[in-house]
């Protein structure tokens, strides 16, 4: 074995019954490389590095780490060993502080006498967190008082204590904002400079072409290409992942940006904490209008506070009809749909099965007779399943067992299957591949064709200005521009108001 190498991959299969998620994917990685990850959702990326990782054993095939058989029995036997992941997945527990987070696992390195000394375990975390220079956040809070985003560089600490020889970084940085991101860079250029090893998934070909030195492409479960840093072509890179030629041209095309004079939606001078100061805005019958700002600007709380999740202190949200939305259940009753930018948390029940999550807002729709009957759920869920191109063994099968963009499949298809009229959409096409990208594209569209109306919240500056009819541009708490679609609209106009 070259003394350079840290982990060999040979022949490694994964079957989940009757689905081959991995066929015989051979690979060697070397110390000191940052290797990219790449393929579209279902491709076998995420359960490759599952199975580096621990979370669950190959089929067949081996793994051979320094020289030596490799075949973890769990996670945590993973991170004994030197290997540790983080995935785009939510991978804290709640109703625990920080620190027990942290040190899932290792609760006896504080332990004395059957008694865990949460001193020394929270001087423990607070060490570890300096090192990434993360200080907002207290080691002795409960995990619930944070973000989505700051719970994931909860995970970062927690996977990166100990050193691991190779960092498996799944999807995250989907979930960060700049400032988390740079975080992960900073990490990566740092295991490199230690000659250690970092496997970097993203659906972002840009990030990966950038930060990687070499470049994994996977489709249907088989390794298709290697590519050194000298062969990376953004082109030629998607054209592998998809088994054909794939333009850019997957945004709208027209440029007249018409929508109807109708409002079916208003929000009226909405406070809410720090997030929100005194936001009004109008949603027009067959109008996208986006909404982008950095992550803190306040835009994904303007969304939970449309669709009535979150209560403003001041200020109103009201229908077309005069009818105001100051709950979720009062949304759904009014055909609105909500797809939240934390997918896994707040918009599906991940140990609940396809069928029993598309029909929940429906459940009042398909009662006859004070009965729902099987039957009819069923009907109902192979509908969306069938005009959603949903991939998955059958429609009982659990949700969390599906790839990313399924799952976002699915949330869309809750919506769908309501005849929702308003759709609020927070960072739709998050941690999807380019291939469903396209497709909710296309059924966003669509929507609007038909009518229908939809709010789309992103941090995706490409996304908002190539779906669009118009654009908001939200800064502390404020609405700070607002631009009409034109043909000469660029990011650089609406940076100048993001920051």
């Amino acid at each position: 074995m070259n003394s350079d190498m840290v982990l060999k991959v040979k022949n490694i299969s994964k079957n989940f019954g009757l689905t081959r998620a991995l066929k015989e994917v051979s690979l060697n990685i070397e110390q000191g490389e940052i290797i990219g990850l790449i393929g579209e959702n279902g491709s076998g990326k995420s359960t490759l590095s599952s199975i580096i990782s621990g979370v669950y054993p190959a089929t067949s095939g081996e793994l051979e780490l320094d020289g030596r058989p490799y075949k973890p029995v769990n996670t945590m036997d993973a991170q004994k060993q030197g290997i540790s992941m983080i995935t785009q997945e939510m991978g804290t527990l709640p109703g625990i502080r920080v620190a027990d987070n942290i040190f899932l696992g290792k609760e006896q390195l504080f332990t004395k006498g059957g008694v865990v000394n949460r001193r020394k375990m929270f001087r423990e975390a607070k060490k570890e967190m300096d090192k990434l220079e993360i200080d907002h956040i207290r080691p002795e809070d409960p995990i619930i008082k944070y973000s989505l985003e700051e719970r994931k560089l909860i995970e970062v600490v927690r996977a990166l204590y100990g050193s691991p020889k190779i960092f498996i970084v799944d999807e995250t940085t989907t979930a960060l904002s700049q400032h988390g991101r740079d975080i992960i860079y900073k990490i990566i250029r740092q295991f490199k400079n230690e000659n250690k090893t970092v496997l970097f998934i993203s659906h972002d070909l840009e990030e990966l072409m950038r930060v990687c030195s070499r470049m994994i492409i996977l489709r249907d479960g088989v390794l298709i290409a290697r590519l050194k840093k000298e062969e990376f072509n953004e082109d030629k890179i998607k054209e592998l992942m998809v088994g054909r030629k794939l333009t850019d041209d997957y945004y709208r095309s027209d440029y007249d940006g018409s929508f109807e004079k109708e409002i079916v939606l208003s929000a009226r001078d909405l406070y809410m904490g720090k997030s929100l100061k005194g936001v009004s805005l109008n949603l027009h019958k067959g109008e996208i209008l986006g909404i982008g700002g950095l992550t803190d600007c306040g835009m994904h709380e303007l969304g939970k506070a449309l669709f009535g999740i979150e209560k403003p202190m001041y200020g109103e949200v009201v229908l077309g009809n005069g009818e105001k939305v100051d709950s979720e259940k009062r949304a759904i009753k009014n055909r609105m749909g909500y797809v939240s930018k934390d997918r896994d948390q707040e918009a599906l029940i991940l140990s609940a099965s396809i069928q029993e999550n598309i029909v929940l807002p429906s459940l009042s729709k398909l009662r006859k007779g004070g009965l729902i009957f099987n039957r009819t759920e069923k009907r109902f869920t192979s509908r969306q399943v069938m005009d959603l191109n949903i991939k998955c063994r059958e429609i009982t099968q659990e949700v969390r067992d599906l790839s990313g963009g399924n799952k976002q499949k699915v949330v869309f298809g809750k919506w769908l299957g309501n005849e929702s009229e308003i759709f609020i959409l927070d960072c739709p096409t998050r941690g999807i591949d380019i291939g469903v990208k396209a497709f909710m594209y296309r059924l966003m569209y669509q929507l609007k064709k038909e009518g229908k109306s939809v709010i789309m919240i992103s941090e995706e500056l490409p996304e908002l200005i190539g779906m669009s009819d118009r654009i908001l541009i939200m800064r502390n708490g404020k609405i700070r521009g607002a631009f009409e679609r034109t043909v000469n609209l660029n990011e650089a106009v609406l940076i100048k108001e993001m920051v």
